[in-house]
């Protein structure tokens, strides 16, 4: 889910290793863990009205698995309203529900609602507030949207609502489309623990107070930005706090960190690279979104990550899962996908952020090793597409794909910004992420798109129904030559994995390496099948490498010298050459020639045709042309003169 999914059982950080495997096991087992929650889908009954406020009050004690307490929520009507559905399990009890002071009639069914009846009509765009008091054992589904446990003998209480399981422990609407302008949460506990250590809760948002009542300590969380219920979590233990400092430009904000005593020294060791993230985010794309209130991360136990809005939930502090953590802030808070059909926007962007991560403070080529990994993991394979359909929906293994919409999301992203360029590709995400009809809110794959076109001034519908719409991957084949000192023929073949797609279009790098030790990079931007490049070089090529960098997705890629001129190539003739008017062919018996192109200096296509012995030149320009046999047996290539 947008759950980790990028956790490494290593402590060390990330430096090019394989974890390949961990992720898969982690993915499995959130997968699973996750299928009850996700079959549980938005209530349309809840669709009637926008929820503007909440005012969470809960009481618990981490050494018992139950929570009470007052969910007081601001909402106004989209139409004329004679009752409000909020969402809870039928196993919490609520006991009262308040309007002004005054008891309302409610009920609660079998299908986890509470149906209030309102005493007057409310009418389309009235905002009004009802107050829920309710109390319960929250029911664990599996890493639970509620848990109640121990860490090294200590209780601890922890919270996970995505997608589905808000409601699991507090009365709310869980609409992905709907998220609250504002929270305050007061969370009430015991003042110690059974072993004498001071009870810390951590919330969204920015601490207000803690203030002490006798044996009790009740600590207010404050949250001034938009946000869904399933980002919304609490957590109760006796944490250790500490933090860091962000420079922001002159406006400094904290991050806090909330861990296990037991595991200070090793997060304390791991946790400062936060900062250096938070900046290269920064410098990349935009200022982090709630600057004005903190980032922190808070221990739990489960063994991944949740990018609770402000605080991620951390099973481990190993730096991969603090950047894909952190990223979310980004993309998936501030920016939410618009439905689990995008789930791509939050998990691929999240996932190619630790990538980016890798590439500025790593180096290039831990950079070329993540690539890689990651296109292993998609091309293991030969079908899927990163965007859903209607049926993927209903299949949490499938929305939560780490090899679709984790890791060929992140490619992707990639290899869109190789196609547009870097200035291009960051200023649109850019764009993205403060285009006000986003910001705070919720984007779809279409938005994106029309952003990056937008900022590029380029069309980008091919590419995306290639990469993200269908399914599949190329494999290439490449032939070339070297016709003569100071140029190279390059013949590009493709097949798909899946018939979705008829042909891949996307800039395919190689990268040209001559006798005495040169190197020329070039990028050829193949659209048809079976398409020749003449391109200029100033050195012998002894070989070529196919994609160098790993910057495309591909699997099965071959790169094949042209024909041997001292071998078939010298079999075939061309006479009488220079000639002003027509060129005679002779080819061995046994040879099939299957297309003949030709090609000026320059390396325009000039004319194509299937085997004729003869070729009428007349009414090309004068100057060095290029003919090219496609045979049963490789590529020959040859130089004549037209006069």
């Amino acid at each position: 889910m947008r759950l980790l999914f990028i956790f490494c059982l290593f402590s060390s950080p990330f430096f090019g290793q394989d974890f390949n495997e961990t992720l898969k096991s982690i993915r499995t087992a959130e997968a699973s863990s996750a299928m009850k929650k996700m079959l549980q889908k938005a209530n349309i009954n809840t669709g009637n009205y926008d929820v503007k406020y909440h005012r969470l009050e809960f009481n618990l004690n981490p050494s018992v698995a139950a929570i009470s307490g007052n969910v007081t929520t601001y909402f106004e009507a989209k139409e004329n309203l004679s009752q409000i559905t909020l969402e809870l399990t039928n196993n919490m009890v609520v006991s009262q529900v308040l309007q002004r002071g005054n008891a309302l009639s409610f009920s609660q069914n079998a299908n986890d609602e509470v149906v209030v009846t309102l005493p007057t009509v409310q009418n389309l765009g009235v905002l009004d507030s009802l107050t829920v008091t309710y109390s319960g054992n929250p029911v664990s589904s599996g890493f639970g949207s509620f848990e109640q446990n121990q860490h090294n003998g200590d209780p601890v209480i922890w919270t996970l609502s995505e997608p589905y399981g808000a409601k699991g422990w507090w009365p709310c609407k869980q609409d992905l489309n709907d998220k609250v302008d504002s929270v305050d949460v007061f969370i009430t506990t015991p003042r110690f623990n059974p072993s004498n250590a001071e009870y810390i809760a951590v919330s969204n948002g920015l601490e207000q107070s803690q203030v002490v009542n006798g044996s009790n300590k009740t600590t207010h969380f404050k949250h001034k930005y938009a946000i869904p219920a399933y980002l919304i979590a609490i957590a109760v233990t006796n944490y250790e706090v500490y933090s860091h400092t962000v420079p922001n430009n002159g406006n400094p904000f904290d991050i806090v960190n909330y861990v296990y005593p037991e595991s200070l020294s090793l997060a304390q060791s791991s946790t400062p690279v936060t900062v250096d993230i938070m900046n290269l985010f920064t410098n990349l794309f935009e200022e982090y979104p709630f600057a004005n209130e903190k980032y922190g991360h808070a221990q739990f136990g489960w063994g991944g990550g949740m990018e609770h809005t402000t605080v991620s939930f951390m099973g481990s502090f190993n730096r991969n899962l603090i950047a894909h953590e952190l990223a979310h802030q980004w993309f998936g808070n501030k920016v939410t996908c618009g439905s689990w059909k995008d789930i791509w926007l939050n998990e691929g962007f999240a996932t190619y952020l630790s990538g980016l991560t890798i590439e500025n403070l790593d180096g290039n080529t831990a950079f070329i090793n993540w690539k890689q990994q990651r296109t292993t993991s998609i091309t293991s394979a030969p079908n899927g597409a990163v965007y859903l359909t209607d049926v993927d929906t209903t299949d949490i293994g499938r929305i939560f794909s780490g090899r679709l919409s984790y890791d060929k999301g992140a490619m992707v992203l990639h290899m869109l910004r190789k196609k547009l360029g870097d200035a291009n590709f960051f200023q649109g995400v850019k764009n993205y992420l403060s285009n006000p009809n986003h910001a705070y809110d919720y984007a779809k794959t279409a938005d994106f798109i029309g952003i990056m076109e937008t900022t590029s001034g380029e069309n980008l519908t091919e590419f995306f129904n290639d990469w993200l719409y269908n399914q599949g991957y190329p494999s290439y084949t490449v032939q070339w030559s070297q016709p003569t000192s100071n140029q190279v023929l390059i013949n590009i073949k493709q097949t798909q994995s899946d018939p979705s797609v008829t042909y891949f279009e996307a800039p395919v790098p190689l990268r040209l390496l001559g006798t005495s030790g040169e190197i020329l990079d070039i990028t050829l931007n193949s659209t048809v099948n079976n398409e020749d490049f003449l391109n200029a070089v100033n050195f012998t090529v002894s070989s070529i490498q196919f994609d160098p960098e790993a910057d495309l997705i591909s699997k099965n890629n071959s790169v094949l010298l042209a024909v041997d001129s001292l071998g078939l190539q010298s079999e075939f003739l061309i006479y009488p050459n220079p000639t002003a008017n027509e060129f005679n062919f002779i080819k061995p018996n046994h040879v099939e020639v299957n297309e003949v192109k030709m090609f000026n200096a320059l390396g325009q296509l000039l004319y194509t045709s299937s085997w004729s012995p003869t070729m009428n030149v007349t009414s090309f320009a004068s100057g060095i042309l290029f003919i090219q046999f496609h045979t049963n047996q490789g590529v020959i290539n040859k130089t004549v003169l037209k006069n």
